[in-house]
């Protein structure tokens, strides 16, 4: 495969560009090699600047629910764009967009639009603790929720990837102020709240993690999370910048039957574009200013033509719910065959899937939390990667990532995928 292009711009950026990449883990530091300049997509491909074709998993980290560049959403960004690009004014689509998310999940009564996952969630935080005058929070090992410094410890995605959960530039007093739990593991919340009576003012988690890989919030335990903080009035904050409109219309909340205080969301909701937003009860979105007191503030945030490509996503949704079932039956398929491949040669690894949602782990086990996740074997899965990348097939550059499906993805394409990945299998596990 020829990647002249690709390797000479990467030189130019690394000469630019710390790491040569815009987000670390981009730069296939864990994986090894030359990352892909990519230069177009459509629906299930993406195409770099080679001409090299891919089928694609990673599906822009999960927005493209859909595939690349569907006529509807790249219709409503034309529309919006007669119009201009961005006024720092309200516009009506902003109105529109948040009667919808409030109709699809029902958990959220107010919302307010931010411009990207990050700011959700750092959003959330502080105005959970505006709500409940407390400072502290407590968060899971391996979930990501952003690079806000709260966010920074123990971390999943990148910061997992590159072995730095805790960051450089974050300050013992906000190291201090982050509690971190055991995904799965409700004692050690009881725990922490115990050690830290009164001043804990939210739990932040991804109730399906997709940063150190999938892993599901078993049943239990999220309804556990769910009293705990209802006794101790501490406010519940479900983590679906990846999951919401991904697992279902109303998110992974929606699936497990539990109502989170707030809800932070992105991904889908942008159509691809930067979108991201939170909201949840009434009466803790109006201690937002102008409202309230909690500042919060974005000249781009709302943007027409971001709005317009989120607000036709959920506009399809709302109309086309089926895409769910058509998802899972697809993905459950998908896993079905690859564990058929494995027990062929022997192998029994983790494949965890929670709808269009999947993570291959390198490992034997059950993988439930933060430390099964790690005893994968990274080299494996950077071989596993390499040889299908070398096939035209872009799965995440790192073993700690989703995998997407979309319905864009052919049966012809996914069954392709399986026999690569076959292939793949038989030249790594060779010698054991």
């Amino acid at each position: 495969m020829n990647i002249e292009n690709s390797i000479k711009l990467y030189q130019r950026a690394l000469e630019l560009i710390p790491g040569g990449v815009n987000s670390p883990v981009r730069a296939f530091k864990s994986v090894g090699g030359n990352p892909r300049f990519i230069k177009k997509g459509f629906g299930s491909k993406i195409y770099d600047v080679d001409g090299n074709e891919y089928i694609d998993f990673i599906g822009g980290w999960g927005p493209h629910i859909f595939g690349h560049k569907p006529d509807f959403i790249i219709k409503a960004i034309e529309e919006a764009l007669e119009n201009g690009t961005s006024f720092g004014a309200p516009t009506e689509a902003e109105v529109r967009i948040a009667e919808l998310i409030c109709e699809l999940v029902p958990s959220i009564e107010m919302v307010r639009l931010v411009n990207s996952g990050t700011e959700a969630t750092m959003s959330a935080i502080r105005l959970a603790r505006g709500f409940t005058q407390k400072d502290k929070i407590i968060k899971f090992e391996g979930c990501y929720h952003g690079h806000s410094d709260s966010f920074l410890i123990k971390a999943g995605s990148g910061a997992l990837t590159f072995g730095v959960p805790t960051s450089p530039g974050v300050t013992k007093g906000t190291a201090t102020d982050t509690l971190t739990a055991k995904f799965n593991d409700i004692n050690s919340v009881k725990d922490l709240i115990t050690k830290n009576k009164g001043q804990i003012a939210a739990i932040i988690i991804e109730p399906v993690a997709g940063n150190m890989g999938v892993i599901a919030g078993e049943p239990d335990f999220l309804r556990a999370l769910r009293d705990i903080c209802n006794e101790e009035g501490i406010v519940l904050i479900f983590d679906e910048v990846m999951t919401g409109f991904r697992l279902a219309k109303g998110g992974a909340q929606e699936l497990y039957g539990i109502k989170p205080d707030l809800t932070t969301l992105g991904k889908i909701i942008g159509g691809g574009m930067p979108v991201g937003a939170f909201g949840g009860r009434k009466e803790i979105m109006l201690m937002l200013a102008p409202s309230g007191p909690v500042y919060q503030a974005g000249t781009l945030s709302g943007n027409p033509i971001a709005v317009s490509a989120g607000l036709a996503s959920l506009e399809y949704i709302k109309n086309n719910l089926q895409v769910y079932n058509d998802l899972e039956i697809k993905s459950n398929n998908f896993v079905l065959k690859i564990k058929e491949k494995l027990h062929q040669i022997g192998k029994n690894l983790a494949l965890n899937r929670v709808g269009s949602m999947l993570c291959l782990f390198f490992c034997k086990g059950k993988v439930r939390c933060f430390e099964d996740a790690l005893n994968s074997d990274t080299q494996k899965f950077s071989t596993f990667f390499n040889y299908l990348l070398n096939k035209g097939i872009y799965l995440p550059p790192s073993q700690y990532e989703a995998i997407f499906i979309s319905t864009a993805h052919t049966e012809d394409e996914l069954n392709y995928t399986v026999e690569k990945m076959e292939e793949a299998f038989k030249i790594i596990f060779k010698k054991e």
